[in-house]
């Protein structure tokens, strides 16, 4: 056995080794080294390769011929071949061992055997259950037992050696917990299923055979393993009996000799024994004296206590002494396993070891790049290759990295304001396949709908997948369209009512994504005219000619997942599972054809997940498939994905101890690390363990510390100290305080400050906050952000307060349109700062956006309300008849289904017929359109179309109660009719809403026509306020400015008419407007913004001190002159 405190320092003492050759042994002979990853496989043939063959003068060697797989393959390799069998076929292997569980957990079941009763209760639904939810575990319970006996085979191999003799104790001495006392049996039930010696069984002949005959396995006379932190029980014993005839090296990174030489000492008093069982846990002391190692290093101890057992000769390799830093004096107190006698001196600025607590993973990772670069601007030898981040949840965290490191666009990557972290290379490994390859991300969201409602969201989601888009053609615009087209059909949930059925609303068609399509195509070939429809399906009202195409596109789109659905429901073979993703991959995915990896990659997954179940006579339902391809879809490192010069960013384990000048621990929030959960309740090891068995939160402090001890230059922690919505302080994870503890045994630092206040520094939240900038105020000798555009920002920041700049400084030039539309005059009035900021600036302020809702409606939402009741008054006044208008409006989707949208119709259709009795007595000529052309003065027209003409009667009614803008609508309409040389003759216009309160009752607003030269003169009046409109944003909330006209018309002072539309703002809601918001800010009041009247205003409303007064009187007063409540 070989130690050091570091890793680097064990590949040079193995390079040195693997260079000694022999005399009269081949230099090109095998070499066998055994390491725990990946990642640590790529860096040992790097450093190996500048040692083996190196010149003199510093050329480059080569690692060539050694084979680096991992200590599991070495020993199953030698077992499989000491016992004369197979690993490629071994029925032992978790994969093919996985079958013969369920297939005896299935039979045990089914004959009702006692010892089965915990596991029927698990695997077996109620009678009359709706759903296989019990028995969709089966295949998940089986591959849980299958890795649980594999690590029993591993860990422990007495145990199962007692179970294979019918004993139900725990390989130990002492009896099963009657709670898992069931797995004796089924362990012995799968034996006799499988008809081989299990690797436990195998185990004792495997070793006796490789002692009595090296030949049998074909390994060099020497062979290493290197770096591991924990050996189970059977690869130890395996090892042992290799080293009978070889030289076996085991080259094992340990924190400190003192503790390893106290270990040693504990082994030989506590009788660690013998080459079967270990002690219990609990009996054997810890023997490390520092509390930071005493926390985290339980994995090397526990491994270096089994291995002094073994009498192997201990060789150490001591480490260079750290550097007299904040970091070298704690790594110095943990080679010592001492807490300090006397702490060294911290020298100022010292930033070897950086704790930042931070808000949010997001600000996390922007704080990361910040200290990264810090380093590197700081020391010029330093690259980005000297640098790893490790994390313990690197999905989580990849698509945030990716963010804040990824490289510029082609149109800013000249720009002087490109983030310097932007131009880093930096490489995120070992992420899961299912991120990483848009094919089988299309597999995953697939088979994640047939496990679910399968709801509107969903499929949205699955039809903007890139593979996706690619295969149907869709852009930008088209998934919108598609979201549009969603939520205008009233698509819920289910693709049919089949899904529905499950839930038990099989009789229920609304909302279901069949119906969805159904309204799209009719609405391609019939538009929604007279409330048709066709059986359940009303025609969708937008779908124009243009979008047929797509149309057709998004509904073969549906049909294709709707028959994949089908495929992926009910239990089947294996074979027709994977029969049926390999046709999903080809009718909803298309590949780059710059990018033919995808495919083969996806492709290459199936068959995998295939060959697995290969020869498994068993019917799998949907959570079977997903636990089958789950494992496949997990992160599965690679060489290629380590030490490529970049900066890299991987999680822990995969270049767990290997040295590193810089390295970075991100995420470690209390909470997510260590891996939080209590042990498996059916793991029999986990119940009392012994010595050197498996405990993953053990794993990870043990990974922790490795981190601690492989960095060379610093040490940086990152994790959340703060939540990002509430700011509320969050502490760290426990070894990070664990760490901090440590630091303040080990170092002194200056002005008395713990840990604590000199090392950790808490960020602000946002990223312009000038603390950023300013030097020193987070910990850097410099400013810590390096972003030249917050920079910016900050700066600005710091100046003084200014007042919000209005929206214009001044007005806009008028705009010369001889030819005045109706409808533009009429908006303009309605909304004057919209109609300004639409047409003068050309800007669409985004509203609200409905979000697609995957619910049914239990209630009608009061929009939808307002909008069934809108469309219901319109029929009825069209003269269909309301039964079959309403039956139109249930189509829609937006009705609760069932009773209880009948009744929500009921009462929307009680106030229709309210409003439509009081339009009833002046709609007795049929309705016609009549064209208007209005000459005004300065040789201008006004031009357009008035609806509603009913004889000599202007009629609109409104399901909406009855407000400003509606009347105000209905007058410049009457004063157009009125004003045309050639109309016709017009007696009023009559404007019926619903009235105040919640009654069903209706209002009614009644305008009689002033003379045609008055029309004429009041419509350049209105006319010339629509220009002022169009030129800077007018004071005239319609609602608001009605009510001060209204109050003013009834002669009230100013001041008591501007409190009253005050109120009228905030209760229609116009103080929120966009709009107004947009051109006044947020909450902004009348008095503040109603403005200077003109000279020309104060000569025709001298009373008027404001210019919303003078606007407000403008536009209403005529009106208010001649409304009444009735025809006369």
């Amino acid at each position: 056995m070989h130690t050091s405190e570091r890793t680097d320092v064990l590949v040079d003492a193995l390079a040195d080794l693997l260079a000694d050759v022999p005399p009269g042994t081949d230099p090109f002979a095998r070499e066998v080294v055994a390491v725990p990853t990946r990642g640590v496989e790529r860096w040992v043939a790097q450093r190996l390769s500048h040692r083996l063959g190196a010149g003199s003068a510093g050329e480059a060697g080569v690692c060539a011929r050694i084979d680096m797989g991992s200590p599991t393959r070495l020993v199953r390799d030698a077992v499989a071949a000491a016992t004369g069998t197979s690993r490629d076929d071994d029925p032992w292997e978790p994969e093919r061992l996985v079958w013969h569980v369920l297939q005896a957990v299935d039979e045990a079941v089914a004959a009702g055997l006692p010892w089965a009763e915990p596991l029927a209760r698990h695997v077996q639904d109620p009678p009359g259950a709706r759903d296989d939810v019990r028995a969709g575990r089966r295949l998940r319970l089986a591959q849980r037992l299958a890795a649980g006996f594999a690590a029993y085979a591993a860990q422990r191999p007495s145990l199962v050696m007692e179970w294979a003799a019918g004993r139900d104790d725990d390989g130990a001495g002492d009896p099963l917990p009657t709670d898992v006392a069931w797995q004796a049996p089924l362990w012995r039930a799968v034996r006799a299923a499988v008809g081989t010696p299990s690797p436990a069984e195998l185990l004792a002949e495997a070793t006796r055979a490789l002692r009595a005959d090296p030949d049998l396995v074909d390994l060099p006379t020497r062979l290493s393993v290197l770096g591991p932190t924990r050996l189970p029980q059977a690869h130890v014993e395996v090892l042992t009996a290799l080293a009978a005839h070889r030289d076996v090296h085991v080259w094992l990174p340990h924190p400190s000799r003192a503790l390893w030489e106290r270990t040693a000492a504990t082994a030989g008093r506590a009788d660690v024994g013998g080459p079967t069982v270990a002690p219990r846990r609990r009996d054997v002391p810890a023997p490390a004296r520092h509390p930071l190692l005493a926390s985290t290093a339980r994995d090397t101890t526990e491994l270096a206590l089994r291995l002094t057992a073994t009498g192997a000769d201990v060789t150490h390799h001591p480490a260079p002494a750290p550097p007299p830093t904040v970091l070298g004096a704690l790594q110095a107190a943990l080679r010592a396993d001492e807490r300090p006698a006397a702490r060294a001196v911290a020298a100022p600025g010292d930033r070897t070891v950086q704790v930042h607590a931070c808000h949010g993973r997001g600000r996390q990772v922007e704080v990361l790049r910040e200290a990264v670069l810090g380093l590197l601007a700081d020391d010029p030898t330093l690259q980005p290759r000297d640098v790893v981040v490790l994390c313990p949840d690197v999905e989580a965290f990849a698509p945030l990295v990716a963010a804040a490191f990824g490289a510029p666009a082609e149109d800013e990557a000249d720009r002087a304001t490109v983030h310097p972290g932007r131009t880093l290379r930096v490489r995120v490994a070992d992420r899961a396949p299912a991120r990483t390859n848009p094919l089988l991300r299309v597999l995953v969201a697939l088979l994640d709908l047939a496990g679910s409602r399968v709801t509107a969201s969903g499929v949205v989601d699955l039809a903007g997948l890139p593979a996706v888009r690619r295969r149907f053609g869709f852009d930008d615009a088209a998934a919108e369209r598609l979201r549009a087209w969603a939520l205008e059909s009233g698509v819920r949930w289910g693709e049919d009512q089949d899904r529905r059925a499950r839930y038990g609303l099989g009789r229920v068609p609304q909302g279901t994504w069949r119906t969805g399509t159904d309204r799209l195509l009719l609405g391609v070939a019939m538009a929604e005219e007279d409330h048709r429809y066709v059986g359940s399906a009303l025609p969708l009202d937008d779908v124009d000619s243009t979008d047929v195409d797509l149309a057709g596109r998004f509904a073969e789109l549906v049909d294709r997942v709707t028959g994949l659905l089908d495929e992926l429901d009910g239990a089947r073979p294996a074979s027709a599972w994977f029969d049926a993703l390999e046709r999903a991959l080809v009718l909803l995915t298309a590949a780059d054809p710059t990018d033919a990896w995808q495919e083969v990659g996806a492709r290459a997954v199936l068959a995998d997940a295939r060959a697995s179940a290969a020869g498994a006579d068993v019917p799998l339902r949907l959570p079977d498939v997903v636990a089958l391809l789950e494992p496949r879809l997990g992160g599965r490192p690679t060489r290629a994905g380590f030490r490529t010069g970049a900066l890299t960013v991987c999680s822990l384990e995969p270049m767990r101890a290997v040295p590193h000048r810089v390295v970075c621990l991100l995420g470690l929030d209390d909470g997510a690390f260590p891996r939080a959960g209590a042990p498996d309740g059916d793991d029999v090891l986990a119940r009392d363990p012994l010595v050197g068995e498996r405990d993953r939160r053990a794993e990870d402090r043990q990974l922790f510390l490795d981190a601690v001890t492989a960095a060379g230059d610093h040490l940086v922690v990152v994790h959340s100290g703060a939540d990002e919505r509430t700011g509320a302080p969050r502490p760290p994870a426990v070894p990070v305080g664990e760490l901090l503890d440590a630091v303040d045994e080990a170092v002194a630092f200056a002005d008395g400050r713990t840990s604590r206040g000199a090392l950790v520094v808490h960020h602000p939240l946002q990223t312009v906050d000038e603390r950023n900038f300013a030097p020193g105020a987070l910990g850097r000798p410099g400013p810590f952000s390096f972003d030249v555009v917050d920079r910016d920002a900050a700066t600005v920041a710091r100046g003084p307060r200014h007042p919000r700049p209005p929206l214009l400084t001044a007005p806009l030039p008028p705009l010369d349109d001889p030819v005045v539309d109706l409808d533009d005059l009429v908006a303009a009035l309605e909304h004057p700062v919209r109609a300004f900021v639409r047409r003068r600036l050309g800007v669409l302020v985004p509203g609200e956006v409905d979000d697609l809702d995957d619910r049914l409606p239990l209630t009608l939402a009061p929009l939808d309300g307002w909008a069934a009741g809108d469309r219901l008054l319109a029929a009825v006044l069209d003269g269909v008849d309301l039964t079959r208008a309403a039956a139109a409006e249930r189509r829609r989707g937006r009705v609760p289904p069932g009773n209880l949208g009948g009744a929500a119709l009921a009462d929307v259709a009680t106030r229709v017929a309210a409003v439509a009795e009081a339009a009833a007595p002046v709609l007795g000529a049929p309705a016609t359109t009549v064209d208007v052309t209005v000459p005004l003065p300065g040789d201008r027209t006004l031009t357009g179309t008035v609806p509603g003409v009913h004889g000599d009667v202007l009629v609109r009614a409104v399901y909406a109660r009855l407000g400003a803008k509606h009347r105000l609508r209905a007058w410049v309409r009457l004063l157009a009719l009125a004003a045309d040389p050639d109309g016709p003759p017009v007696r009023g216009a009559a404007t019926v809403g619903r009235g105040p309160g919640t009654r069903p009752t209706a209002a009614t607003s009644w305008l009689t026509p002033p003379e045609p030269d008055d029309a004429r003169r009041l419509l350049a009046e209105l006319v010339t306020v629509r220009d002022r409109a169009l030129c800077a944003p007018l004071p005239l909330p319609v609602a608001a400015a009605g009510t001060y006209a209204h109050r003013r018309h009834g002669n009230d002072d100013p001041a008591g008419a501007l409190a009253d539309a005050e109120q009228a703002l905030r209760d229609r809601y116009e103080h929120t407007d966009e709009y107004h918001v947009l051109a006044w800010g947020d909450g902004f009041t009348l008095a503040a913004v109603a403005g200077e009247p003109t000279p020309a205003d104060r000569a025709a409303w001298p009373d008027e001190p404001t210019l919303l007064g003078a606007l407000a009187r403008t536009v209403w007063d005529a009106l208010l002159t001649r409304e009444g409540r009735g025809p006369a």
